[in-house]
């Protein structure tokens, strides 16, 4: 039976109309292997629940924080977009010129290092800049991005992702869809301690934010 047919639906405790897929199996990211894989295409493409989703995202900013920039990571941008709106709809404050807000997509080199090209750096340096990402697993990813924006000379504003293990990630509150709670018996290993390899079970996908290759 193919491991797409187990999977379950579950309903975000901020808001019933946001939803995503989680599939139970043995699933491998570039970081470690995962017990569950979760689904959240429907989440970041159909409009109505992205926007659902940015509503309930922007409620964790909306009077106590200034934001300039929105960074997706993670084919995050539909709700980006909508989360923007809502902010601007909400009047929370921004420092930029024309008072509204950048939503920009960082490039990734070679080496897997997030980077802005010149014409986006002013998007970045001395703004306030909200993270929005789709999950945070080993918390790796937004290790990365802080060094990043740090280095181009942003300020966090804040930090949210669709999914995250962890509440708080290099010193940073990670505000959650769905908290490792929706999904009590997700686990994360690193590559050489997984007990499924050890076991012999073989992997049956390699996942990322964006989707799954089947083995």
């Amino acid at each position: 039976m193919s491991f797409e047919n187990q999977a379950i639906k579950i309903n975000s405790h901020h808001n019933n109309v946001v939803q995503i897929k989680v599939i139970p199996g043995h699933f491998a990211t570039n970081h470690s292997h995962i017990t569950h894989y979760i689904d959240m295409t429907t989440l970041k493409t159909r409009q109505t629940m992205a926007r659902a989703a940015a509503k309930s995202i922007a409620s964790e900013y909306v009077g106590t924080t200034v934001v300039d920039t929105i960074i997706c990571m993670d084919g995050t941008e539909v709700i980006g977009g909508f989360l923007a709106e809502e902010l601007t709809d909400s009047g929370i404050m921004s420092m930029n010129q024309h008072h509204a807000m950048y939503v920009v997509t960082p490039e990734f080199n070679s080496v897997g290092q997030m980077i802005f090209r010149d014409n986006l750096q002013p998007m970045i340096k001395g703004k306030h800049v909200l993270f929005l990402l789709a999950s945070a697993t080993t918390g790796r990813t937004i290790e990365r991005s802080l060094e990043c924006l740090s280095y181009y000379g942003g300020i966090v504003a804040g930090i949210s992702a669709i999914f995250s293990a962890s509440e708080v990630i290099a010193g940073q509150k990670i505000n959650t869809l769905f908290k490792i709670e929706d999904i009590p018996d997700y686990k994360t290993y690193p590559h050489n301690q997984c007990p499924f390899c050890q076991s012999g079970q073989k992997i049956e996908a390699i996942v990322n934010s964006y989707g799954y290759s089947k083995l």
